[in-house]
C-alpha cells in the first residue's frame, strides 16, 4: 500500500488517532490551531506515534518522521508553548536507519490489532505480494460485515500474500479452518511470521518450508486454537489433482488477483478444478474482490468467466469504511457461481 503526500499521511494518522482515542472530528485539526496548551499535542503523539502498540511495532521510518515534522509544523503555528516531547521524538527517530521492512497496525472494529510485517517497497523480491493493498481492506471489511458465510465454514484464500484479509477473517468470522495459499517463497515466509506474530500457531507441516517459531504476540497462542490454520504452497498452473482434491474447501475467497491478463486463464482453470473436486458435491462459495486499475483487465476476466460458464454478480459495497485507505480505490467484490 503505497504512502500518499505528506498532508493524506498527516489526515491518515490523525484518523487512526481517532479509532484509539476520542478525539472529536471534524474539530480536531481546528481544537488542535486554537488550544492555548499542548495537552492536546500530547495526547495525538501518545495515541499515534508513542502508543504502546506502535512503539512495539513500529510503522516505518520515513512515515513516522513525516507525520511528527507535520505535526511539529502544525504545533509551532498555534501560540502554544514549544513541547520537548515533539522534539525528542523527532530526534529518536532521525537516528534510526532505514529499513527495508516495517509493522503495519490495522484495528478491527472489536478494537483488537491485526499486526504485519511488510515491506517498505511496493516490489521487493521480485514480487508486489509483500505487501498489503487495498482490495485485501475491503474483502476483510465485506467478510467481517458477513461473518455468517465464514462462520464454522472451511475457508481458502488463493494468493493470500501477507495474510491480512485470512488473519483478519479468522479473529472476527469464527472459521472452521482457513487455508492461507500462495506461491512466491518469500511471501510464503513472511506469511507464516504474520501469522504466529498475531498469535495463531499453523498446524504441523503445512508447507514445505521449516515452520517458525513463536514469538511476541503469539507466545500465548496453543496447539488447540481453533481454527485450524495451514498454509499451502499452491501454483495454480501446476497444481496437482490430489493438492486440490485435499483443499475441500466451503468457501474460497481472494483479493487483487485479477491484475494480470497472463494469470486469468489459470485462475479460472484453478476454480473450474475447485469446484469439481468437492466430496460431498457441493460447489464452494467463491468471492473475489479487485481493484480496477485497467478495465481492458477487468473485462477480460468477466469474459473469460462467462466463456467457461461460471457466473458472477457485483457484491454491492459497503458505505462506511472500517480500515484506512490512502485514497478511495475503484474496487469491485465479485461472488462467482462455480
Amino acid at each position: 500500500m503505497a504512502e500518499s503526500g505528506l498532508g493524506t499521511r498527516f489526515q491518515r494518522c490523525f484518523l487512526a488517532a481517532r479509532q484509539l482515542c476520542s478525539f472529536p472530528w471534524p474539530e480536531l485539526e481546528q481544537n488542535l490551531q486554537t488550544s492555548p496548551d499542548s495537552s492536546l499535542l500530547v495526547d495525538i503523539l501518545h495515541k499515534t506515534i508513542l502508543h504502546p502498540l506502535c512503539v512495539k511495532y513500529p510503522p516505518s521510518t520515513k512515515y513516522r518522521r513525516c507525520f511528527l515534522t507535520e505535526l511539529i509544523k502544525k504545533h509551532e503555528s498555534t501560540a502554544a508553548e514549544p513541547l520537548d516531547e515533539l522534539y525528542e521524538a523527532l530526534a529518536d527517530i532521525l537516528n534510526e536507519e532505514e529499513s527495508t521492512c516495517c509493522y503495519k497496525n490495522y484495528l478491527l472494529p472489536t478494537g483488537e490489532p491485526v499486526t504485519l510485517s511488510e515491506s517498505t517497497a511496493i516490489i521487493s523480491g521480485g514480487t508486489t505480494g509483500l505487501v498489503t493493498w487495498d482490495a485485501a481492506l475491503h474483502l476483510a471489511q465485506w467478510a467481517i460485515e458477513n461473518s455468517a458465510l465464514f462462520s464454522d465454514r472451511t475457508v481458502l484464500e488463493l494468493g493470500s500474500g501477507i495474510g491480512f484479509t485470512g488473519i483478519a477473517i479468522c479473529k472476527t468470522c469464527n472459521p472452521k479452518a482457513y487455508i492461507f495459499s500462495d506461491y512466491h517463497p518469500h511471501v510464503l515466509q513472511q506469511l507464516r511470521e504474520n501469522i504466529h506474530l498475531n498469535g495463531f500457531v499453523l498446524e504441523p507441516g503445512t508447507t514445505r518450508q521449516i515452520q517458525m517459531e513463536p514469538r511476541g504476540q503469539e507466545a500465548e497462542a496453543t496447539n488447540d486454537q481453533n481454527p485450524k490454520l495451514i498454509v499451502a504452497e499452491l501454483d495454480w498452473g501446476s497444481a496437482t489433482e490430489k493438492q486440490l482434491s485435499d483443499l475441500q474447501p466451503d468457501v474460497i475467497v481472494a483479493a487483487d488477483v485479477v491484475y494480470d491478463p497472463e494469470i486469468i486463464l489459470a485462475l479460472t482453470g484453478m476454480l473450474q478444478k475447485l469446484s469439481t473436486f468437492r466430496a460431498d458435491r457441493k460447489p464452494p462459495e467463491v468471492y473475489i474482490a479487485f481493484t480496477i486499475r485497467n478495465p481492458d483487465t477487468y473485462h477480460l476476466f468477466q469474459a473469460e468467466l462467462d466463456k467457461v460458464g461460471i457466473r458472477w454478480q457485483i457484491i454491492p459495497a459497503h458505505s462506511n469504511s472500517i480500515f484506512l485507505y490512502d485514497a478511495q480505490p475503484n474496487v469491485t467484490i465479485l461472488q462467482l457461481f462455480i
